[in-house]
């Protein structure tokens, strides 16, 4: 049995059970619960993939708006930042550790689109990314019974990424996360023009606005709206913040949004 340990717990979010509990509850306390998104199903979120403290609240917004719901699995799709390779690479472990218990990686399935699409690989280095692993501890508590898989992509073409999510997102067994963070440390007025670029093509569905969008996980967003676009979902982007929103830094600012896919 392997598990794909944790590797910025501690960091990006608390170690402790009890601490990372009361700090994702404590992200709930200002959603209006009788507020209505519009949306009768939800086939995937977009979520940052900072340390909580400045992107949590975001996190937490869309995995609340969907845990309505009860998917078998949930699907996190992110970006690499430690190591480049061409293609993707799914994780083949048999479980997902996080702070408030392990969860099961679907292995058959995860094996079962290897088969199916052969630029998914699996590359050892990639169980280093915080893309993907910021999102379990979510998973773990809004989708305790869910099953996870993990797919971290390097050069990877969005219109070839868009099949998989094509396939992916037409399963309501299936809740797809989308993981990027926005523009880095641009000063604050020049972040958000930047960013305006991202939520304006998530909001209308624009591919063409993402050519000035400067998020690490364009290529996600990307093969999102394209599939999106393909089987006639709706897209809404929830929130948007900054790091200057936590630390007052005006000067060197990072971009963060959370966004609801679905009909």
């Amino acid at each position: 049995m392997s598990i794909r340990k944790t590797v910025v717990s501690g960091s990006f979010y608390p170690n402790d059970k009890d601490e990372l509990e009361k700090l994702i509850k404590s992200f709930s306390n200002n959603i209006n619960k009788n507020e209505d998104n519009g949306f009768k199903h939800i086939n995937a979120i977009v979520n940052p993939h900072a340390g909580y403290i400045y992107s949590g609240k975001l996190c937490n917004l869309s995995f609340n708006t969907a845990s309505k719901q009860n998917p078998k699995r949930i699907i996190v799709i992110g970006p690499s930042h430690n190591t480049y390779f061409e293609g993707s690479s799914i994780c083949l472990d048999n479980f997902y550790e996080t702070p408030l218990g392990n969860i099961e990686i679907d292995l058959e399935y995860s094996k079962a689109l290897m088969q199916r699409y052969d630029f998914l690989t699996t590359n050892e280095e990639c169980a280093f990314e915080h893309s993907s692993e910021t999102q379990a501890p979510f998973i773990k508590y809004y989708f305790p019974n869910a099953k996870i898989i993990e797919i971290v992509y390097g050069n990877q073409d969005s219109n070839t990424l868009s099949l998989l999510l094509d396939e992916l997102i037409k399963d309501e067994n299936n809740l797809l996360v989308i993981s990027t963070d926005l523009s880095h440390f641009h000063p604050l007025q020049i972040a958000k023009k930047i960013d305006e670029n991202c939520i304006s093509a998530i909001n209308e569905k624009d591919l063409s606005k993402l050519e000035n969008c400067e998020a690490c996980g364009k290529t996600g967003i990307k093969a999102l709206l394209e599939s999106s676009s393909k089987n006639s979902l709706n897209t809404k982007v929830l929130d948007y913040s900054t790091s200057c929103d936590v630390n007052n830094d005006k000067t060197r600012v990072v971009g963060y949004l959370s966004a609801i896919v679905g009909s």
